[in-house]
């Protein structure tokens, strides 16, 4: 699954300020990845629960060989977890707005770039990235026209959709114990009712992590994984403008 070599670079950006008398970081960490022609639609990739692994700065160059700008935040300041107890801790460690305060960030970031063509962004995640998709969805507005999550979990789903009026294309496993189908089919209808966006979730006969093909639990379904990607990344052509 290894893309051909892009342009890429770490780079930082401003951080929205914290609530009077709170404190907080105001950098921003993450990994930017440029298409061959320097130029193109602008993807936000948000991380798995266990950090900004090479998988996400993958997905990343893979998205930039198909002409988009894309940049993955760094949510966890550079800490990678080792096994699956520490990326749940880590990922339990990750308040959500933080989550939040630092994907909206990357978002002014992105959109303030030159080398960005779209007046809009769309957004990719996995697993803990998944639920956050759905939180900057519902908190950008129509600043994002594109959100794709893959099996979304953890404390980044928002409870109420009534701010996304981004088109929805979801894609989740149906061996999941992390988040079950059934959950998934509810949060598909809960969305559609709640938002009156455009919204389509597709299911695999898959387990959770089907599309990380570096999953130390060896969830990979290279199969699975590649219909999903097809899917996702047409998507992201025709809506990001």
């Amino acid at each position: 699954m290894m893309a051909s070599k892009t342009p890429h670079q770490n780079v930082t950006f401003d951080l929205p300020t914290k609530d009077a008398g709170q404190d907080g970081d105001r950098t921003g960490h993450g990994y930017l990845a440029l298409p061959p022609s320097g130029k193109g639609p602008g993807v936000i990739v948000i991380q798995e629960w266990w950090g900004l692994v090479d998988h996400i700065r993958d997905v990343c160059d893979r998205l930039a060989d198909l002409g988009f700008v894309a940049l993955a935040p760094d949510l966890y300041g550079g800490w990678i977890a080792h096994d699956g107890d520490e990326a749940l801790e880590m990922m339990q460690n990750l308040p959500a707005e933080e989550g939040a305060r630092q994907l909206a960030g990357a978002v002014d970031w992105l959109l303030a770039r030159d080398e960005v063509t779209s007046q809009t962004v769309g957004a990719i995640g996995f697993c803990m990235g998944g639920g956050f998709v759905l939180a900057l969805a519902a908190q950008q507005g129509d600043r994002v026209s594109a959100a794709v999550p893959f099996y979304g979990v953890g404390q980044g789903v928002p409870g109420d959709f009534s701010g996304v009026t981004a088109a929805v294309q979801g894609h989740y496993a149906e061996q999941d114990d992390s988040f079950p189908v059934e959950d998934a089919r509810r949060q598909e209808q809960q969305i559609r009712e709640e938002s009156g966006a455009d919204v389509e979730y597709f299911y695999y006969d898959a387990p959770h992590a089907f599309h990380n093909d570096e999953n130390p639990q060896g969830n990979y379904r290279p199969e699975a994984a590649a219909l999903a990607w097809d899917r996702a990344v047409s998507f992201l052509k025709e809506k990001v403008r």
